[in-house]
């Protein structure tokens, strides 16, 4: 290592400025295990307490994102684009946005996780339908966009591997929410995966890592400027995760619900959220319209059309997936339980990361990595919050394998989900736009 660490480490601690040489001498040796955990533990702890300037997050952004592979996607014609979520509770955009973009020309090649905690995984959603495969190879995977239009495969190890690295030691020493670090994580990965343009969709509230819209704005505004200095175009929307998205929460619900919004319909607040994603990437794109309001005509025309549906089922096929399973898709879970209003008067939802847990406690999710995920587990919910009710209404239903687990999770729900007797006021599902 040309820059002794502990010279770095103590360069931080007083809150001097890292240079680009050395951030990308320290990373990359990270990477290649010459800095112990504990060093580099005492580094993020100093950038966390010290902070980073643009420059630095940038810096480490682009070290990050050349410490491993990197897609060339230059084959594919025209602009490619990618889009990105903080993370949130019943999610299912990107199954909607992707296919969306591609029956408009606008070619999407997207890296995706699987989920970890409370926020679901969209490489998990797309695994639920039987046969379906998520990992390719580079050529596959540039095969496929050219083919298609779109593709959503899962992160490969090669893929950023500085940042998977980092991102585990950050989880046990207390340092993940540090805003320099949670941007250059993010665009680490968008980088490494070659799209030319990106559309974020930055959540905040109790569902999200940024509880409150000021932070998502700082977050966003961290990722715009690391785009400005690495060549990249990113735009950034704030988006509502005080409750969760949609009615389905769980990997095939999600997965129906997905199917009704590229059907033409769709819950009210995630049909709006998938439509502004996709027009904010389409004027972007090769294929902008020349407004706005056009802009967002042809996303609508798309998914009334069933354009996008017919993509999305032709991407199943491709990636080995049943697709019949489509035609047939509705709940299996071997358990389902009604949960029922006790009185009159208005859904509220006072936790939306509580409704994750209780997710993960049916099944849906992971408590900690390598659990086995259930894809028939989770909630639909008949009711949003802000709708009257009256006593004995089905508010939602529960999904899940384990009988066991029916009493607790109807428990904990009736309570992050009380009837009160009064409105609450309602939130926009988008605060902001970012460009």
């Amino acid at each position: 290592m040309k820059y002794p660490m502990y010279e770095l480490i103590e360069k931080k601690k007083h809150g001097k400025v890292l240079t680009e040489d050395e951030i990308r001498d320290m990373i990359l040796a990270y990477t290649a295990g010459e800095v112990p955990d504990y060093q580099m533990s005492a580094m993020l702890m100093a950038i966390w307490f010290k902070g980073m300037t643009d420059k630095e997050t940038a810096d480490l952004t682009l070290a990050m994102a050349d410490s491993g592979d990197k897609l060339d996607l230059s084959v594919i014609k025209g602009t490619k684009l990618d889009k990105h979520s903080t993370g949130g509770i019943g999610d299912k955009t990107s199954l909607i946005v992707m296919p969306v973009l591609a029956a408009l020309g606008v070619p999407t090649a997207k890296m995706s996780g699987r989920g970890l905690g409370f926020t679901g995984g969209t490489i998990d959603k797309l695994e639920s339908i039987p046969g379906l495969r998520s990992e390719f190879s580079e050529e596959e995977f540039k095969d496929i966009v050219q083919k298609i239009g779109f593709i959503d495969a899962a992160q490969t190890a090669e893929l950023a591997p500085a940042d998977k690295l980092l991102y585990a030691l950050r989880d046990v020493t207390a340092t993940i929410d540090s805003i320099p670090l949670i941007a250059s994580s993010i665009m680490s990965k968008k980088l490494a995966a070659g799209a030319d343009r990106i559309v974020l969709d930055v959540k905040c509230g109790t569902g999200a890592f940024m509880q409150d819209v000021d932070s998502a704005r700082e977050l966003a505004r961290q990722m715009i400027r690391i785009g400005d200095l690495t060549g990249r175009k990113v735009v950034a929307v704030l988006s509502d995760m005080n409750e969760p998205l949609g009615h389905a929460v769980g990997n095939r619900l999600e997965v129906m619900e997905a199917l009704e919004v590229l059907s033409g319909g769709g819950e009210e607040r995630l049909r709006h959220l998938c439509e502004k994603i996709s027009t904010e990437m389409l004027q972007l794109s090769d294929q902008a319209r020349p407004t706005p309001e056009e802009a967002g005509k042809a996303v609508r025309e798309v998914l009334d059309s069933g354009k996008a549906l017919e993509l999305f089922r032709t991407y199943v096929t491709v990636a080995g997936g049943d697709v019949s399973f489509l035609d047939d898709l509705k709940p299996r879970a071997e358990y389902q339980e009604e949960v029922k209003a006790d009185s009159d008067g208005y859904l509220v939802c006072r936790n939306a990361s509580e409704v994750g847990l209780i997710s993960v406690l049916l099944g849906a999710g992971r408590a900690k990595k390598g659990d086995a995920i259930d894809p028939e587990a989770g909630i639909w919910f008949h009711k949003k919050p802000g709708d009257a009710v009256t006593k004995g209404d089905v508010i939602a239903t529960i999904h899940t394998g384990k009988q066991e687990a029916l009493p607790e999770a109807v428990r904990r729900l009736k309570e992050v989900c009380p009837v009160r007797p009064e409105r609450e006021a309602g939130r926009p599902v988008i605060y902001e736009i970012l460009r």
